[in-house]
């Protein structure tokens, strides 16, 4: 396995700061909203370890990458990650978009279906969110709040029951939150959320309160047999940091499964 590096990807019209783990058929991780993709750590050197390519192309405002555009939009980021795809020659790649990140990879995949192999939506929320916790997302992501306050509300919106939340008290970026929201509008999603030309793996915490228990198999019904749902035990919203060695066999066992 090569060693852990960073490069900058330079677009048109930007400047991505890209991190690469390991040698192999290419993987790329999005982060979640308001997060950077350090949070990919551990899960990273999982599936570099099994012999894959991890790029961890930072977001816009995030890390050594160009700030956010005024006019951005999920577009501008699905045509980042497609350019950075692009400048490694190694694609197609399996896309895993951690909530906010699988809108990205959605969209990456509705746009430029040549570059995706797969799409993992890990975390993802329902389509309609359930009363309440995009406000406590944004509690929990106000640094200026008090930490018990935030704790309070990344346990209620983003861990199980008994996870630690203390891990992501750290890691925001409250400043992009207004760009990153007006993104998330364009194009709108019921223009690309029933769409998928790759097959898709719907990873969900079994304690997602993101994902009520009668939108579990949603994106099923949606897609039909391009799709499939694997839930992980003991995992909330955050997933991740909760459980990333369960997150890592589930997309090994998935991607093994592609023929594409």
């Amino acid at each position: 396995m090569s060693a852990r590096h960073r490069l900058q990807v330079e677009l048109e019209d930007a400047s991505i700061d890209v991190m690469v783990d390991g040698l192999g058929p290419l993987v790329v991780l999005l982060p979640s909203s308001l997060r950077d993709s350090t949070d990919f750590d551990f899960l990273a050197t999982l599936l570099a370890d099994r012999g894959y390519q991890v790029l961890r192309p930072q977001p816009r405002g995030m890390g050594q990458s160009s700030p956010p555009s005024p006019q951005m939009t999920l577009d501008t980021l699905a045509n980042d990650v497609a350019g950075v795809i692009r400048h490694f020659a190694a694609g197609p790649a399996v896309v895993v978009g951690h909530a906010f990140g699988h809108w990205v990879a959605r969209v990456l995949d509705w746009r430029h279906p040549a570059c995706v192999r797969g799409v993992v939506m890990l975390g993802a929320a329902a389509r309609e969110f359930p009363p309440g916790v995009a406000e406590q997302l944004a509690m929990a992501s106000d640094t200026a709040l008090p930490d018990h306050v935030r704790l309070t509300a990344l346990q209620a919106c983003m861990f199980a029951p008994g996870n630690d939340p203390s891990s992501w008290l750290s890691g925001w970026y409250p400043q992009w939150r207004t760009a990153y929201q007006q993104a998330g509008r364009t194009p709108p999603k019921d223009q690309w959320y029933g769409q998928a030309h790759s097959p898709v793996l719907d990873l969900q915490g079994a304690q997602d309160v993101w994902r009520p228990r009668q939108t579990r198999m949603d994106v099923v019904q949606l897609l039909g047999d391009k799709a499939q749902v694997y839930e992980i035990q003991q995992a909330g919203h955050a997933l991740v940091p909760e459980q990333p060695e369960a997150v890592a066999n589930a997309i090994l066992t998935w991607m093994a499964q592609l023929t594409v």
